[in-house]
């Protein structure tokens, strides 16, 4: 498999739950201005979205979106845990924290990351962000993880919260989240990850 990223964009999660589910990846940069993959490859074939992750597996076909990309990860080695079970009640609770994520969380911080957009649609994003925060820190309550165990959703978590650092909001204004992004930073395979990607030393 290879997994298509950009250092420190929501492709991370991917790259962790990759190397927590102790699969097999060739890890392939996409240049973020020529969208020349570090495979010689053009990004634009790979995935025609033009965004990362994108999810090459051996049989050729190639998975987007970030939400499937991590559930595919999880059920390819279910000892890892990393999802519950098709079928359960758990694996829906799974799959409403990690849309939550992707639509509430995800979508208005990377707004605050766009160039191009107007002042006044950044500070709209911004506005939106308390209250989301704010809902995921009171289900987080006094878990480790959303879940109670760790899943993928953590790792996506882990990935949105740390961007609030590059865009002037302070995590430390939800304390559970900061613990909770603390707690998963501290992970061996994130360690890897990160350091994958140049953003640890």
């Amino acid at each position: 498999m290879k997994l298509y990223y950009l250092p420190g964009a929501c492709s991370l999660a991917s790259n962790i739950a990759l190397r927590e589910a102790g699969l097999k990846f060739e890890l392939v940069k996409v240049d973020r201005k020529t969208k020349m993959a570090a495979d010689g490859l053009n990004f634009k074939e790979v995935n025609p979205k033009g965004y990362v992750p994108a999810l090459t597996l051996d049989s050729g076909e190639t998975l987007t979106e970030n939400v499937v990309v991590l559930q595919y990860i999880a059920d390819r080695n279910p000892a890892a845990k990393l999802a519950p079970p098709f079928g359960t009640i758990e694996r829906y609770r799974l799959m409403e924290w990690l849309s939550y994520i992707n639509s509430e969380v995800h979508k208005p911080f990377g707004a605050l990351f766009r160039a191009d957009a107007p002042e006044g649609a950044k500070e709209f994003s911004r506005g939106l962000l308390p209250a989301r925060l704010d809902y995921a820190q009171t289900a987080l309550g006094a878990k480790n993880y959303l879940m109670g165990e760790y899943t993928v959703a953590d790792a996506y978590l882990f990935t949105v919260l740390g961007w609030g650092a590059h865009v002037g909001v302070d995590i430390g204004n939800w304390p559970g989240l900061k613990r909770l992004h603390e707690r998963v930073g501290a992970r061996p395979h994130t360690l890897e990850a990160l350091k994958s990607e140049g953003l640890l030393k």
